[in-house]
C-alpha cells in the first residue's frame, strides 16, 4: 500500500494566509549582509548567488518605495565582527542608499537590545505590518530575527534564495557534517511551519502584487 500521508505546516492546519505581502504593506529587512560572509573569515555556501537574489529583492523594494532597514552585527574583542574589522562592512551590492536605516546588533535576534522595533513602529502605524526578510546566516540571525518579529506580531516572508548559511558538525553523529544546503532547508522549513511564508526566489516574491 502506498503511503499517501502529506505533512502540513501548523499554519496550513489553521488555514493561515501564505501569500506574500504587497510592497505597500511591507518593510524590507536585510540581515547581516557583511563581507565577513562573502570573502571574509566565515564564507557561506552559495553566497554569490544569494547576494544577487538579495539585490533583486532590494531593487523591488526601492522601486516600490518600501522602507529598507539594514541590520549589521557588531561585537568586541578579536571577533570577525569587531567594528574595526573591515570585513564587517556591508557588501557593496547591498549597501544602504539615501535615508535607508542601519541598525547595529550584538545578538542573533535583530530586535534584542537594538532600535529595530522603534524604527519599524512608525511604518507599522501607517499599515506596514509585514516584513520581507533576506540575509545571513539562515539558521542563526535570520531565524532568530524572524522568530523575534513574530513575537512582536509581525508576519515575515523569507526569500530562500536570498539567504545562505554554512555546513556544521552534526551533534548527533560524531564526525558527521550537516551540509549548508540541508541546514538552510531545515531552518526555512521550521519558519514556514509557524512563522509565515517562505518563497523560493526573488522572482516568486511579489510577481503579481508589486
Amino acid at each position: 500500500m502506498t503511503n499517501s500521508f502529506v505533512p502540513l505546516t501548523l499554519l496550513q492546519m489553521v488555514k493561515a494566509s501564505l501569500t506574500p505581502p504587497r510592497w505597500d504593506r511591507a518593510t524590507l529587512l536585510i540581515i547581516d549582509a557583511q563581507r565577513v560572509y562573502l570573502d571574509g573569515a566565515i564564507p557561506l555556501t552559495g553566497m554569490d548567488d544569494a547576494v544577487a537574489e538579495a539585490a533583486d529583492v532590494l531593487a523591488q523594494a526601492r522601486a516600490a518605495g518600501a522602507p529598507v532597514i539594514h541590520i549589521v552585527h557588531r561585537s568586541g574583542g578579536d571577533s570577525p565582527f569587531a567594528p574595526t574589522n573591515p570585513q564587517t562592512r556591508i557588501i557593496d551590492a547591498l549597501a544602504p542608499q539615501g535615508e535607508e536605516v542601519v541598525v547595529e546588533k550584538t545578538f542573533a535576534n535583530g530586535f534584542t537590545e537594538t532600535t529595530l522595533a522603534a524604527e519599524l513602529a512608525p511604518w507599522r502605524a501607517r499599515g506596514r505590518d509585514e516584513l520581507v526578510v533576506v540575509g545571513f546566516m539562515t539558521h542563526n540571525c535570520v531565524s532568530s530575527t524572524v522568530r523575534g518579529a513574530r513575537d512582536l506580531g509581525y508576519r515575515c516572508t523569507v526569500v530562500a534564495s536570498a539567504c545562505a548559511t554554512r555546513p556544521l558538525p552534526d551533534p548527533t553523529r560524531p564526525g558527521a557534517v550537516i551540509s549548508a544546503e540541508e541546514l538552510h532547508r531545515a531552518s526555512l522549513a521550521g519558519l514556514f511551519d509557524t512563522h509565515g511564508p517562505v518563497v523560493a526566489t526573488a522572482a516568486d516574491l511579489l510577481a503579481d502584487r508589486c
